[in-house]
């Protein structure tokens, strides 16, 4: 990766993915795994872990978007990561609107921080 940057990724619906690979953040790595997973019906959850924790190791992947009621599914996994990079960031869909309790990430870095601190 010397010389360039790493890439984003996503796991979410259709619509969010292909807005995002519209938007030109589709990549194939070097062993030709795709940077992205488009959640449908029949899509495990076991599959939608395992992608997760894949794209986690990967080192090309700087940024993991995440739809919030996909993110759900897989919270054990999402909670188990503290690493900065990737950064995970759960993101709203078409369907399901972005519930700011529920992100865990967002709990956590609120929590490093105290009133004081924005006065």
């Amino acid at each position: 990766m010397a010389g360039r940057g790493k890439l984003i990724s996503v796991i979410g619906d259709e619509d969010t993915c292909t807005g995002f690979l519209l938007g030109g953040i589709g990549e194939l790595n070097k062993n030709r795994k795709s940077n992205f997973l488009v959640i449908e019906k029949d899509t495990s959850v076991t599959e939608i872990e395992e992608t997760f924790k894949a794209f986690l190791a990967r080192d090309d992947i700087g940024i993991i978007l995440i739809n919030q009621f996909i993110a759900e599914m897989i919270r054990h996994a999402i909670d188990a990561h503290v690493q900065s990079i990737p950064a995970v960031l759960e993101i709203p869909s078409k369907e399901h609107p972005y519930d700011a309790s529920k992100d865990s990430i967002l709990r956590r870095a609120k929590g490093m921080f105290s009133a004081e601190d924005f006065r």
